[in-house]
């Protein structure tokens, strides 16, 4: 298998070039499918059963790649059933000035840039490369595997248990799953993790009385919106903090009226410096360690917004989320197998990387189903910005170590 990856490092390459020339930004569906099309023939010719699933008129997303390789001898015959999960959207819209491959200058051909060359274009092409060797070396054929490609990791759709539909549902029938994100080096070393934060939205609209601002802190105006948007915000800060968590503010605006534009990322406000504020909105993220910690750190956020300044309001709202992915022996173990792996195969040690390292991901939604690894794809630096770098050298070894990890796994039983 690590000969077949070694024989084909070039054509792989060729393959990330061109994936990362299409535009998939998570709202150009159009390049989303064309991303799909390259990558569903591959699963063909590799035996899988193929399926796209539109979401266009669901969730207003592009849709999901899910591809079925069944066991040849029956249910349960196989080991361990894999389920490898990825996406082939990126952060970066048409409108992106980042729109193209290319080698980093000074790197000596090891550093490529380009977006989504990491997060995750680069996983897509590990994970064929993987798979291309398990078929190479006949492990393929007798193996009990699921994969499922979302087209908006990035920004899910709305309704989620539709969005994520296919992939829990392939997460009921198997026993391991295997996240294609990107990792990164700590201190020289490959990493990968075994748990993530989850990610939630919140929302804050607080109201005041307005009239002129020589009455401010009266009996009759009160503190007005804007400082009690500043009164709760500022008690998150204090109130708030444990281990794990954190908590960001995106945007605000307040005045005599405000209003945020429909996807939340801008909006007007008018209001005048002698104008006691009438309206205040805020909008921000949650993460947290666990599901329990965001249960309970929601539950705070509400009491603190519900206990006013005079003549003020306050609600705030949380939006859907990617819940936690908890660390678990389940996950140690694999973690272990993983590192077990790279040491076979002669390239070192892994890295295990915390929660704290990375945000949220697909994964967390099929936890509480399977065991899990995140970050088995391509290594680099700077997702999500402008000038986002892959470490090339990382591909083949990681598709390796996938390789050489699901061949173990599938000599193992499946736990029902």
């Amino acid at each position: 298998m690590a000969s077949n990856i070694d024989a084909n490092d070039a054509a792989d390459l060729a393959l990330l070039e061109k994936l990362v020339d299409i535009n998939s930004g998570t709202m150009h569906l159009a390049g989303v499918v064309a991303v799909k099309d390259i990558l569903a023939p591959r699963l063909q010719n590799l035996g899988f059963r193929v399926r796209w699933v539109p979401m266009d008129k669901l969730t207003d997303r592009a849709g999901d790649l899910v591809a079925e390789h069944p066991c040849p001898d029956g249910e349960g015959h196989c080991g361990k059933r894999l389920l490898l999960i990825g996406h082939m959207d990126t952060v970066f819209e048409p409108s992106s000035p980042f729109q193209r491959y290319a080698m980093v200058p000074s790197s000596d051909g090891k550093i490529a840039t380009g977006p989504g060359v990491a997060d995750m274009k680069g996983g897509l092409v590990v994970m064929l490369a993987a798979l291309r060797a398990m078929d190479a070396a006949g492990v393929l054929r007798n193996t009990a595997m699921r994969v499922v490609l979302s087209g908006d990791e990035e920004r899910f759709g709305d309704p989620v248990d539709v969005a994520r539909r296919d992939l829990v549902e392939a997460a009921k029938q198997s026993d391991v799953a295997l996240e294609f994100e990107p990792s990164v080096r700590i201190d020289g070393h490959d990493s990968v993790s075994i748990s993530r934060r989850s990610s939630t939205t919140w929302h804050i609209e607080t109201t005041g009385i307005s009239g002129h601002s020589s009455q401010i802190f009266g009996d009759r105006l009160g503190y007005g919106a804007i400082y009690e948007l500043n009164r709760i915000l500022d008690a998150f800060r204090r109130d708030l903090p444990e281990e794990g968590l954190t908590y960001n503010v995106g945007l605000i605006l307040g005045g005599g009226a405000a209003q945020l534009d429909q996807d939340q990322t801008g909006g007007k406000a008018t209001g005048k410096a002698n104008v006691v504020a009438a309206t205040a909105l805020a909008v921000g993220d949650l993460r947290t360690l666990s599901n329990e910690q965001t249960q309970r750190v929601e539950a705070k956020m509400h009491t603190i917004a519900a206990e006013h300044l005079p003549r003020t309001g306050a609600t705030i709202t949380f939006g859907e989320s990617y819940p936690a992915m908890a660390t678990s022996p389940e996950n140690e173990r694999l973690f272990r197998e993983w590192d077990q792996a790279s040491e076979a195969l002669v390239l070192g040690p892994v890295q295990l990387g915390g929660p704290m390292s990375r945000g949220a991901g697909d994964i967390a939604f099929v936890a509480p189903y399977v065991s899990g690894l995140v970050g088995v794809g391509i290594l680099g630096e700077g997702y999500h910005a402008v000038g986002e770098t892959a470490f090339l050298d990382s591909l083949p070894k990681q598709a390796k170590r996938n390789a050489v990890l699901m061949e173990r796994l599938v000599r193992q039983p499946a736990k029902r």
